[in-house]
């Protein structure tokens, strides 16, 4: 007679912590230096990628726009980035190196590359000098503003932390779309109300690509979206979707120009509050224990339910 082996089964214990101590080590970075440059860097990237296509469609006006809010954003990103740091020199250190397979290297030179380009677009406009190397600039900081809007997304994905390393997936399209919204906001403070046809567009397109970002991150991460939506993230979460709301309504209504700049700096708010509640989000989810047990437990039962060899952590 063959006897079945019985599978022992451990009762479900709540998660705990050596003193109630964090079990992974909270990111050092501040506020509001980190939410500003995430939602900068989305923002320069976004401004200069319209301007490009402005500019290749003979809008001239809207890619004037783009161009000098691309260079002031991309130039207060770094400052954002330098003064966490603490010094100025440790930004220097990061361009000693090119290392393909880190995030904050790679980042770190497509920073100064867009940096240096849409500056350089920038001045050539304000000065009316070197107009063709400024129109070459200005179209290789194009071409560098969709990775200008999603590489910060990488670099915080690309941690321990559980609400944003388990949200790989979803944190690329989430920033494109917040980048997105603010690019347009951007747009529309300096568009006559005749003309603000293509920024509203661009506009519309991010608020509604975020929404549906953050309805399928709620679904996928069962208990790590919790982060997302209670305390401080959860405020400035709910302030950044009415702010956008408001402001793509408003933008997509039409109107008078006074209207447009309204709907501009709605959807700019909203942005840098989205930004903000991925920050505080993270920094949540890795003070509570729970966010980082609870994950690794389910995928131990997942993968025990599905028949394969589960192997507990050494250590």
């Amino acid at each position: 007679m063959i006897r079945r082996r019985r599978r022992r089964t451990v009762p479900a214990v709540p998660v705990r912590s050596y003193y109630g101590r964090p079990v992974i080590k909270p990111p050092a970075w501040r506020n509001p230096d980190v939410p500003l440059y995430l939602f900068l860097g989305g923002l320069a990237g976004a401004s200069a990628t319209m301007a490009a296509v402005a500019e290749a469609t003979g809008r001239p006006a809207q890619a004037r726009a783009g161009h000098l809010t691309a260079a002031p954003a991309a130039a207060a990103g770094v400052l954002a980035l330098i003064h966490d740091l603490g010094r100025p020199e440790r930004f220097l250190h990061m361009l000693r190196v090119v290392k393909p397979t880190s995030p904050l290297s790679v980042g770190s030179w497509l920073l100064a590359t867009f940096g240096t380009l849409s500056g350089a677009a920038a001045a050539s406009l304000v000065t009316g000098r070197a107009p063709a190397l400024g129109r070459l600039a200005g179209t290789g900081a194009g071409l560098l503003g969709p990775l200008m809007m999603t590489y910060t997304s990488v670099l915080v994905a690309d941690t321990a932390v559980p609400a944003w390393h388990e949200a790989h997936r979803e944190l690329p399209f989430l920033f494109a779309g917040g980048a997105l919204a603010s690019g347009g906001g951007a747009a529309l403070l300096a568009t006559p109300a005749g003309a603000a046809g293509p920024p509203t567009a661009v506009a519309a397109a991010g608020v509604l690509l975020e929404e549906a970002v953050e309805r399928r991150m709620r679904r996928r991460l069962g208990m790590l979206a919790e982060p997302y939506h209670t305390g401080r993230a959860g405020a400035f979460r709910r302030a950044g979707r009415v702010l956008r709301a408001a402001g793509a309504v408003a933008a997509l209504a039409g109107g008078s120009r006074l209207t447009g700049r309204l709907a501009g700096v709605a959807l700019l708010a909203g942005a840098l509050c989205a930004r903000s509640a991925v920050f505080e989000a993270g920094r949540a989810s890795a003070t509570d224990p729970r966010y980082t047990v609870g994950p690794q437990r389910e995928r131990l039962a997942r993968r025990a339910a599905a028949g394969a060899p589960v192997t507990a952590p050494r250590g």
